[in-house]
């Protein structure tokens, strides 16, 4: 654990990060720091017009005269609350801008972040945790922009400039004052460090109930269809008490620490005004320079006690921002430039002695030696028990995952020394779990490739058997499917699916369980689009049930993340072994369910 000192360093660090982006707005930032400068030293100037205001009245002069310099004073006075109005409102206006700025800049490039890191950091990371960066974090860090640097600018100028006029109207009145001051610069100090730690706990805190509550809304359909309401409210509710818990900490932190600073800084006026009035009553200081003495004093105490909320903002801030930096510097993909034109590929895919694991799980290899060549236009069907590193394999080719040992090669060229977007532009795949996304059929189609024509979208939707019931809804392409597609049907989706594949025109397909949750009919049309799909391309085929991959060029047959078996579908029925096993284990169940 870093000492005091050191995080002090590493806070400043991370503020100084983050009023870097600020650079694209530095003219407005330099123009509302000026405002609040000028604003600052116009508020200096009430306890000097006092100052004249009483001594005018107590000096002794004739009544007209008197009355004469009040009104003067009063209207320069006036004068001064209107220009300073003018600069606080430049003072808000600017930086409240510059916040604005830094913080859609900043929710741009953390997203654009995100979406560059590779699959393996979102393995380990909760969705919900992620966005709580992108909303509380970040309205964290805009607070520090956009309200502790005119706070900071403010409080300075008023601090400097009331001590320098203190010192001018009374040296040794100033040194009374000014004692209390570091007892108060080091409470603030070590309950800003102290409220740092439970804020950024607090947050973390949070971010575990959002992540939780995006869990179980993302989930919804099964929470009720297990009637798990009662459960998941225990659960978020568990979660947001520990935030509570460190929220009562941070509100006692607080309550203890503003009455004692504002206690402290009250003793300090208390002393003022005693020893101030003891040299009134001796007449070593006039009345006016008591009250502008008294008025100044107050602004430091302002100053300080400022000071010490805002180090404790800036704490908060300082937190939030190592959240957010963490994530921006979490090492990102290289995609590569895209291409003018599609990539001319054949699609031939070899394994050559691939093993692979999964970082962090204490397992062993999920896939050892695998070797495999799928030929360029080849269907290769993967089948095998649940684990037996099916899906891990696919994973592989598009790059999601890198192999521990051996290489993958496209055309034989090792996917390593290929741009992850020109691999990627090879690929399509067509998962069990379609994930479409909450705009209209048209754009989720058009995700295949987004500069496609509308008759390109129409073609593909024909040809995946989705566009009879795509032209039956009143809006037709541009009905919204909801989120993740929920007003489709399964086989609705899948076809969605396919015909985003169809119209991004892969060399490589990949098939993940494709049909295994359809009903016959859907099965039946959502095949012929797949058959359509797959012609001509080179495909690796998952299922579970095998009268789907029969027709597959070649069986693979994996166990323990070890090739066992490969082959047609003759020869590997006519030869012992774990396919035959499945099969006559699956030709019994579909006898028993038709008899």
């Amino acid at each position: 654990m870093p000492a005091a000192g050191e995080r002090q360093r590493l806070d400043v660090g991370e503020l100084r990060r983050l009023f870097t982006l600020t650079g694209p707005y530095r003219p407005q930032l330099i123009v509302g720091i000026v405002a609040v400068a000028v604003a600052g030293l116009l508020t200096l100037a009430l306890p000097l017009l006092a100052r004249n205001l009483f001594n005018s009245a107590f000096a002794a002069r004739g009544a007209v005269q008197r009355t004469a310099d009040l009104d003067l004073i009063a209207l320069t006075l006036l004068g001064l609350f209107v220009l300073q109005a003018v600069f606080n409102f430049l003072r808000v206006y600017m930086l409240g801008l510059v916040g604005e700025g830094v913080v859609a800049d900043l929710r741009k490039e953390l997203y654009g972040h995100l979406l560059d890191l590779p699959v393996p950091f979102f393995d380990s990371r909760k969705t919900g945790e992620i966005t709580s960066r992108l909303t509380a974090d970040v309205a964290t860090v805009q607070a520090a922009v956009s309200q502790g640097v005119a706070q900071l600018v403010n409080q300075a100028v008023t601090l400097l400039g009331a001590a320098v006029f203190l010192l001018v109207l009374n040296a040794r009145l100033t040194l009374v004052m000014l004692a209390v001051i570091p007892p108060v610069i080091i409470a603030g100090a070590v309950f800003g460090r102290r409220l740092r730690s439970i804020s950024a706990r607090f947050q973390d805190r949070v971010a575990e109930a959002n992540a939780d509550a995006e869990e179980a809304l993302a989930g919804i359909r099964v929470v009720k269809a297990f009637t798990a309401e009662e459960l998941e409210r225990e659960r978020y509710g568990r979660s947001v008490d520990g935030s509570f818990q460190l929220g009562r900490a941070r509100a006692m932190a607080r309550a203890l620490f503003v009455p004692s600073i504002i206690l402290a800084l009250f003793a300090g006026i208390a002393l003022v005004l005693w020893y101030g009035g003891r040299q009134v009553v001796v007449g070593h200081l006039a009345p006016g320079d008591l009250v502008a003495f008294l008025l100044l004093t107050i602004f430091v105490a302002g100053s300080v006690g400022t000071f010490t909320t805002l180090y404790g903002q800036l704490q908060e801030a300082a937190g939030a921002s190592r959240r957010i930096f963490e994530l921006l510097d979490e090492e990102g993909e290289e995609l590569g430039r895209a291409a003018r034109q599609k990539p001319a590929a054949s699609g031939r895919v070899a394994f050559e002695g691939v093993s692979f694991t999964y970082p962090g799980r204490g397992e062993g290899m999920v896939l050892e030696g695998i070797d495999l060549v799928a030929e360029a236009g080849e269907v290769i069907a993967l089948v095998g028990p649940s684990g037996a590193g099916k899906s891990t394999l696919v994973s592989l080719l598009p790059r999601f995952y890198e192999p521990l040992a051996g290489r993958i090669t496209i055309d034989r060229r090792d996917l390593r020394e290929m741009e992850l977007r020109e691999v990627r532009e090879m690929l399509a795949m067509v998962p069990q779990e379609t994930h479409l996304f909450s705009g209209t059929i048209r754009e989720n189609i058009r995700y295949g490739r987004p500069g496609a024509s509308d008759d390109e979208v129409m073609g593909a939707a024909s040809a995946a058997n989705a566009l009879e019931f795509i032209e039956e809804f009143p809006d037709g392409f541009e009905t919204t499917v909801g989120e993740r597609g929920l007003k489709l049907s399964g086989g609705q989706r899948q076809r969605i699916a396919i015909a985003r594949a169809l119209l991004k025109d892969p060399r490589i397909l990949i098939l993940d369980e494709a049909t295994s949750s359809l009903d016959s009919e859907s099965e039946a049309l959502v095949q012929a689009a797949l058959e359509r799909l797959m012609a001509g391309r080179t495909t690796f085929v998952i299922a579970h049930r095998l009268s789907t991959v029969l027709r597959a060029d070649r069986i693979v047959v994996l166990d323990r993340g070890r090739i066992v078996q490969q082959g047609t579908h003759a020869a590997l029925l006519g030869q012992p072994g774990l396919y035959r096993d499945f099969y006559q284990r699956q030709f019994d169940v579909e006898t028993i369910r038709g008899g």
